[in-house]
């Protein structure tokens, strides 16, 4: 449904990442510093990426993705190998997060410049102009989707998660998150009918 251009650079860790990421999480507990940069590295751009897609407001944002963090950090001296993925525990810490901002504010106070656009080493200035108008028709469907649809076509077309994943971190069955992927899908196809062409939209069908 979406194609390259508009997902989130980096990638979730394979299974040797997530056992990276479990080491990295014991070196810090240690009191190794470094492991700690490393493993934000890591995990922060994803994080951010995604809260920034939740809440239109990069401020938010960033604010979420630093507090995600500092509560995996408080709790790396009794992180038990095996419970969850490091990452997978992020994320479903800043979607919460993100849940109790939204739930505050009453809604979405949604900015489209906050929407991170994927790297390019010399975009043209059409090119840079294509990006902007794909990543806001792109949120604006997503903006028309239920809250938790739009949870879980994020993290399955954006953030290229897998469905147990995604089911850990919303804290669902994976057969609930089939069930809102799939129904999202159609909702975004349909949002985006007649407008796919020109913004250079590809079908995975």
């Amino acid at each position: 449904m979406v194609d390259g251009a508009t997902r989130i650079s980096g990638a979730p860790p394979d299974r040797d990442g997530a056992q990276a990421e479990a080491a990295l999480l014991a070196a810090f507990a240690r009191g190794d510093r470094g492991a700690a940069v490393t493993l934000t590295q890591s995990i922060a751009p994803r994080i951010f990426a995604m809260a920034c897609r939740m809440l239109g407001d990069r401020s938010e944002a960033e604010d979420v993705t630093q507090e995600a963090l500092l509560r995996l950090w408080r709790i790396a001296p009794d992180w038990e190998p095996g419970r969850a993925q490091v990452s997978t525990w992020v994320y479903q810490v800043a979607l919460n997060l993100c849940r109790d901002r939204l739930r505050r504010h009453g809604g979405r106070a949604l900015d489209l410049d906050a929407v991170p656009e994927p790297p390019d080493e010399a975009p043209s200035a059409l090119a840079r102009m294509a990006g902007a108008d794909r990543a806001a028709a792109l949120q604006a469907a997503l903006d028309t989707l239920p809250e938790r649809q739009r949870q879980a076509v994020m993290l399955r077309h954006l953030e290229d998660l897998a469905n147990p994943e995604i089911a850990q971190i919303m804290e669902i069955s994976v057969e609930a998150v089939e069930s809102l992927t799939a129904r999202g899908k159609r909702a975004l196809v349909a949002a985006l009918k007649g407008r796919r062409a020109d913004l250079g939209f590809e079908d995975d069908e």
